[in-house]
């Protein structure tokens, strides 16, 4: 899987849907922007599987 979106942020995909990781790489980050990966994870947390028994 690979994949990019965006003109002035750039989003770079990689990595297997049902493989053992997904990343990015995000481009045009202005220098000393703060990225809360904190925010990140609790986004990514609430498309695990097995945390409703309504959704996979």
């Amino acid at each position: 899987m690979s994949s990019t979106y965006g003109k002035i942020f750039k989003i770079s995909t990689f990595g297997e849907s049902h493989g053992k990781a997904v990343g990015l790489v995000l481009e045009g980050c202005p220098a000393g922007l703060e990225i809360d990966e904190n925010k990140i994870q609790l986004d990514l947390d609430r498309r695990k599987p097995g945390q409703s028994h309504i959704v996979t």
